[in-house]
Parts: structure tokens; sequence; C-alpha cells
């Protein structure tokens, strides 16, 4: 079971938004089970189960984890094929963002349209390093920083363009043969208060 897969395609992702099938999906994230199981657990007749387990294993958000004999009947045991997903702004191409449209560093909406050409060029990698069972090179920074005042706050922000900026022009070199371009992109946004996650989609978010 993979960690996180992204669901590019607009009808998979049709398909894990609906709230019957994403309860299907999380308690099949937790281990596999059968139709008759699950049944039990949301509260659904194990045919209705059975006809949303098709569904979510059609579009590869669920496999077969193996078959197992009760009485006369052999139930199939269904798995998650990850622990969760992400939906690509792939999948709705014709309104994904599009940061080359406009460029502000202090924008809030550019900052969400970076997030968004991110989470579709790595998932993109992703998916096509797993076909070619290759790894992918990649590196991430997370961290949180405490401004005394929003005056700090530019301060950093001056002294971060000006730093990455550097090192981006040292190493980057135009001519090398076998080169491979790669996209830096640094965010800083406020942290999110506890409970704002709750408010928005209905979710528990506890803070650390």
């Amino acid at each position: 079971m993979l960690d996180v897969s992204v669901i590019e395609d607009a009808e998979a992702a049709a398909v894990s938004l609906d709230p019957t099938r994403a309860r299907l999906l999380s308690e099949l994230a937790a281990g596999p089970a059968s139709a008759t199981m699950l049944a039990t657990r949301v509260g659904l007749p194990r045919q209705k189960v059975n006809y949303h387990l098709k569904t979510l294993e059609k579009h590869g958000l669920v496999e077969l984890a193996g078959e197992r004999r009760k009485g006369n009947v052999t139930e199939r045991l269904m798995r998650a094929t990850a622990a969760s997903y992400v939906i690509s702004p792939a999948a709705l191409a014709a309104v994904q963002p599009d940061p080359g449209r406009f460029r502000d560093q202090l924008s809030a909406r550019w900052l969400l349209a970076l997030a968004a050409r991110l989470v579709r060029d790595v998932g993109a990698l992703v998916t096509g390093a797993d076909r070619a069972r290759q790894p992918v090179a990649t590196y991430a920074l997370d961290g949180e920083v405490r401004f005394a005042s929003a005056a700090h706050r530019a301060a950093f922000a001056e002294e971060l363009t000006r730093g990455v900026g550097a090192l981006m022009a040292k190493y980057h070199d135009e001519d090398a043969e076998g080169g491979r371009r790669h996209r830096v992109v640094v965010a800083l946004h406020p942290t999110l208060k506890p409970g704002t996650l709750a408010q928005i989609d209905g979710t528990e978010e506890h803070a650390p």
C-alpha cells in the first residue's frame, strides 16, 4: 500500500468524493475487509457495498488483497491502494490554476496556484516513476517560524528571496550537457489555527 496516491482522472476523482465511497476507502486503508464486514461497519446492505467496491476497484482505488471461504461462499477481501489520496488539478484540466497567468509573490491566490501546480507536476512524476519502477529525485523543507512583527516577516521574505535567488544563480547551468531542469518553490504562509480545517470540511483536527 502506498502512503499517498495521486488521483489524476476526473471520473476517479468524482468516485472518491462520494461520501459513502470515501468512508469505504477509509475503512480499507486500515486493513483488508470483505463486503460483509464493511456492510456491518457502515450500516449498508452488502449488495450496495459490493456495488461501491466494484466502482472503486474499476478506478484503481481499491484492489484484491485475498480471498477466504465462509461456509459455501468465497469472500473477496479488498484493500485500499493507498493510505490517503490527493486529487490532482489535472482532474479538472479545463479549469486548473495556472500560476503563469499572473505573478504576485504577496498574493495568497498565486501561492495556491503554485501549490496546485506542485501537486499536479509531482503527481505526474510519481505516476510515471511508478510505471517505470524508478525513484523520483525530490527534496522538501518543512518548518515553522514565529515572527515578532509584520516587518520581521517582510524582512525574512526579502532575505529568503535574495538567498534562494543567489543559490539558483550559482548552480544554474544553461549549457550543461545532460543537465535537467528542476523547479524550485519556496512557500511562506501563516500556520492554520487549531480547528480551521474542521470548520471547513467537518473533520476533526488536533493541535500538536
